[in-house]
């Protein structure tokens, strides 16, 4: 029997934890995945080692119920770098492999007429950086009328002014989705989203 918070989430979801060893959530995961569940937009912020990643898998995982629905990205995942998103694709993969979910990693080092080209084939979960995302955005290549979630990974590198420009440019173009920005420390330039897309956020902190 999974303790709260897990025992709530998708069977598909139990299954791969525990085929993980992952059975007992951290003291972040206690905190962070009943918040996130609710549809609120969230600062979370905690030490390495804590749990964000998987935090932040599992609930894209639950908010989109594990499987495929549609052609347009209803999840985006915002990573620092290349190395980042490959990272995040590949951890992705662990806990998809099984269920119908398609997850898409892009990077500016693709070209990006070869990534529209391709999410528009259908995808649901879509791994990016800032600069590969902006650019998709303002040629139109990505459809966000399904989006449901954007997350964060490792928030600090918006603090930079290019990044922190990419992330307002980008949000500006999203109708209206839950936002959730993990990092370990949430600095004053972080905490300024709220007068954009960050509106009406709670935070945690472990």
């Amino acid at each position: 029997m999974f303790p709260k918070p897990f025992k709530k989430l998708h069977s598909d979801i139990l299954y791969k934890l525990e085929s993980l060893g992952i059975t007992e959530p951290t003291p972040f995961q206690a905190e962070s995945i009943p918040v996130i569940k609710s549809g609120s937009n969230l600062y979370c912020s905690a030490p390495p080692e804590s749990g964000k990643t998987t935090t932040l898998i599992i609930t894209t995982l639950q908010r989109l119920q594990c499987e495929a629905v549609g052609t347009s990205p209803r999840a985006i995942v915002l990573v620092k770098d290349k190395e980042k998103a490959m990272e995040m694709y590949d951890a992705f993969l662990k806990y998809t492999k099984h269920n119908s979910l398609r997850v898409y990693v892009g990077h500016e080092k693709m070209h990006v007429d070869l990534q529209k080209s391709e999410i528009m084939m259908g995808i649901d979960i879509l791994i990016s950086t800032p600069k590969s995302l902006n650019n998709l955005f303002l040629l139109n290549g990505v459809n966000t009328s399904q989006l449901k979630l954007f997350s964060v990974d490792d928030a600090e590198f918006l603090v930079p002014q290019s990044a922190y420009a990419s992330m307002l440019s980008i949000t500006a173009m999203i109708r209206k989705c839950q936002y959730v920005l993990y990092s370990e420390k949430i600095s004053p330039k972080l905490k300024r989203f709220e007068s954009n897309f960050m509106e009406f956020s709670k935070n945690i902190s472990i």
